[in-house]
């Protein structure tokens, strides 16, 4: 059996100097405060978007199928969102990976098993975000177009 990578005291956890909370539980916990405090800043970013796209296709008269576009922001808001809350980052889990110190910075993850959890994991934040999206367009599909006046 190789050698874990990061040292694991209970059920794969994983502590950085310093931070009591930073904990890596695989399919549950990837990324501590300085990768949560990024993925936040992504939902921000993809809810400013997403408002932008819809506020522009509404107010400029566009045509309904326009307001789907809202859809790529939106599940981009809601992975943020997601992985901020949940502190797992779906794109570490694909790729068998964690980090709790400063962001750019990541440790492998030896355990075929914990891989398989973490993977899982993400798949589920990555359909949860799609839908979360997908419910948006749906919504935009419903807005009134703006009364104008002639």
């Amino acid at each position: 059996m190789a050698a874990p990578s990061h040292r694991p005291r209970t059920a794969g956890k994983h502590q950085t100097p310093g931070m009591s909370d930073a904990t890596y539980i695989p399919g549950v916990c990837n990324i501590g405060p300085a990768e949560v405090r990024r993925r936040r800043q992504t939902g921000i970013a993809g809810a400013v978007a997403t408002a932008g796209v819809l506020g522009a296709a509404v107010a400029s008269g566009a045509p309904r199928p326009l307001r789907l576009l809202a859809v790529l922001p939106a599940a981009g808001a809601a992975t943020g969102f997601i992985q901020a809350a949940t502190h797992f980052c779906a794109g570490f889990g694909m790729r068998g990976v964690f980090n709790f110190g400063d962001t750019g910075s990541t440790d492998t993850i030896e355990q075929a098993e914990f891989r398989a959890e973490d993977q899982r994991r993400a798949r589920e934040i990555l359909v949860q975000s799609l839908a979360i999206g997908a419910a948006v367009g749906g919504a935009a599909l419903l807005l009134p177009r703006p009364v104008r006046a002639r």
